[in-house]
C-alpha cells in the first residue's frame, strides 16, 4: 500500500544510521546517561549567574510538593512579600491549603453547573468530552485566584497547615473526579428521564455535601476567624484576635486584587495584539469574574514586570516550564540541552506554531523577585522565585535567559498603574471569547 514502511524502506533508513559513526556514539551516550544528561550544554551552565541589578527581598523558599498548586503558591508568594515588607517580619507565609479546600469545592460546583448547562450535548461530544476531561485538578489562573480571596479572603499558614493530602493531592483527586463524572451521568440520566431543572439543582446540592466532608475529611475544616500573632524583626509583637479570613486579607495583606491585569503574550494569527481575551467555561467561582487577559507583544510584558519590580513588588507569571530547563542549576535557558547535534536534527518551530499545534501551553506560575538589567536597561537574565523546595537551584531560586522568556513565557499579572496609554485604552475592547480547548485556557 502506498505510504506504509516497507523493507526496502527500513534497509535505507539502517543504511543511511550506519554510514554515519556519529549516531552510534549518540546513541551509546544516550542509552547509558538518558536524552537530557547527553545533550546537556556546560557552557549554558556557566552563564548561571545568581546576580540582578533589580534583586527584591523575600521569605524562606516554600514548596508544593507533590501537587499541581503553583499557583497559588506563587499567588501567596506575592502576598507575603507585601506582608513582610509592611508589617516588618523576618518570614511569613499563608496558608495554600486553606485555598486548596474552597477552590476544589468551588471547582466542583462549577463543574456540576456547566454540566447542567450542557444537558442537550450528547455522550461524545466534543464539548462535554472537554468538561469530564479534568473536572478537579489543581491547577488555575490568577482570576480565579482572585474570585477566591474575594470570597473567602486568606489566612495565616498555622491557621490551616498542611495536611497528607494537600501535599500530595493526586489521590483524593482521583476519588473526586471518579465522584464528579459519576455525578454527571447521574444528572444526565435523571434529565434525560424528564427532572427538571429545580429537582436537578436539588440533587445537585446534595452531590456537593458529599464534596463537603470529602474536603473536610482530607484538608481539614476552614477557619471561620483567626488570631493574628506574631513577632516582627525587632522582636515588637502583633496581636490580632477574632478576625476573619476576609478581614484579615484586607487589613494585613492590603492588596487591592482589582487593580491588577493579566498580559499574556499569544503570538497566533487568531489573537490580535492589543485586544481582551477570555475563555469559555474557564473558571472556579460560579458567581465569580471571568478569566480575562490582554494580549501583548513580549517586550511589553517585560517592560511591565520590570516598572513593577523597579517599585519593589514582585510578579506572578505563567510559563511553559519544561521545555529546556534544568532543574539541578535552576536554569531556564535555550543553550541547555543540545538536542539538535546529539540527534542530528532541526527543531525550529516559531512560539506561534508551538501554541497552534499542541507543542507548548502555559504549565508553571511562579514569581519574578529580580531582573538583570544591561547598561542600556535592557533585562539579560530574570530572577525567579519556584515553590519546589530550596533543593534545585540556589536555595530555590531559578535564573531564566531573557531568550527563554520570548520562547516560553505567556503571561505576566502587573497593577494597572504599569500600563502604557494605550495598553490602557486596550482594556476598553470588547472581550473575545475563546473556545474552551483553546491553549490559553491552560491552567498552571
Amino acid at each position: 500500500m502506498s505510504g506504509s514502511i516497507t523493507p526496502e524502506l527500513l534497509d535505507v533508513y539502517a543504511t543511511a544510521y550506519h554510514a554515519d559513526r556519529a549516531n552510534q556514539v549518540a546513541c551509546d551516550a544516550v542509552m547509558t546517561n538518558g536524552l537530557n544528561r547527553s545533550c546537556l550544554n556546560h557552557g549554558a551552565r556557566r552563564r548561571t549567574i545568581h546576580t540582578f541589578s533589580v534583586n527584591l527581598k523575600q521569605g524562606n523558599i516554600t514548596s508544593q510538593k507533590a501537587s499541581g498548586r503553583c499557583w497559588l503558591f506563587a499567588a501567596m508568594n506575592v502576598m507575603r512579600a507585601r506582608m513582610i515588607k509592611k508589617w516588618n517580619l523576618k518570614d511569613f507565609e499563608l496558608s495554600q491549603n486553606y485555598m486548596l479546600f474552597w477552590d476544589k469545592l468551588e471547582k466542583s460546583n462549577f463543574f456540576l453547573e456547566n454540566i447542567l448547562d450542557t444537558l442537550d450535548e450528547p455522550t461524545g461530544s466534543r464539548l462535554l468530552d472537554f468538561l469530564l476531561h479534568d473536572p478537579i485538578g489543581d491547577g488555575g489562573q490568577w482570576d480565579m485566584m482572585v474570585n477566591l480571596v474575594n470570597k473567602y479572603g486568606v489566612v495565616p499558614k498555622y491557621a490551616m497547615p498542611e495536611s497528607a493530602v494537600s501535599s500530595a493531592t493526586r489521590e483524593m483527586c482521583r476519588v473526586m473526579t471518579e465522584l464528579l463524572r459519576g455525578d454527571a451521568a447521574v444528572l444526565r440520566s435523571k434529565a434525560g428521564q424528564g427532572t427538571d431543572r429545580g429537582a436537578l439543582e436539588a440533587e445537585k446540592e446534595r452531590m456537593m455535601g458529599e464534596i463537603y466532608r470529602i474536603l473536610v475529611i482530607c484538608l481539614g475544616e476552614p477557619p471561620r476567624t483567626i488570631d493574628f500573632e506574631v513577632r516582627d524583626k525587632d522582636d515588637r509583637f502583633i496581636r490580632d484576635l477574632g478576625l476573619t479570613p476576609r478581614d484579615f486579607f484586607k487589613k494585613y495583606v492590603d492588596m487591592d486584587l482589582g487593580e491588577y491585569i493579566s498580559l499574556i503574550n499569544a503570538p497566533t494569527a487568531d489573537k490580535p495584539f492589543y485586544r481582551r481575551f477570555t475563555v469559555k467555561m474557564l473558571g472556579n467561582v460560579r458567581e465569580g469574574d471571568p478569566v480575562c487577559y490582554l494580549n501583548l507583544p513580549v517586550d511589553e510584558l517585560k517592560s511591565a514586570a520590570i516598572a513593577q519590580m523597579r517599585d519593589g513588588e514582585p510578579v506572578w507569571f505563567g510559563c511553559d516550564v519544561g521545555p529546556y530547563s534544568e532543574r539541578e542549576t535552576g536554569l531556564l535557558d535555550l543553550d541547555n540541552y543540545d538536542y539538535e547535534s546529539t540527534l542530528n536534527i532541526r527543531l525550529g518551530m516559531t512560539k506561534a506554531e508551538r501554541l497552534d499545534y499542541g507543542q507548548s501551553q502555559m504549565t508553571h506560575a511562579m514569581v519574578f523577585q529580580g531582573v538583570n538589567l544591561d547598561e542600556s536597561g535592557a533585562p539579560t537574565r530574570w530572577r525567579v522565585e519556584n515553590s519546589w523546595g530550596d533543593e534545585p537551584g540556589m536555595k530555590g531560586y531559578y535564573v531564566m535567559s531573557d531568550a527563554w522568556f520570548n520562547e516560553y513565557m505567556y503571561q505576566v499579572v502587573v497593577n494597572r498603574k504599569y500600563l502604557t496609554p494605550e495598553q490602557l485604552e486596550a482594556l476598553d475592547t470588547p472581550v473575545i471569547e475563546l473556545a474552551p480547548w483553546d491553549p490559553m485556557g491552560s491552567l498552571a
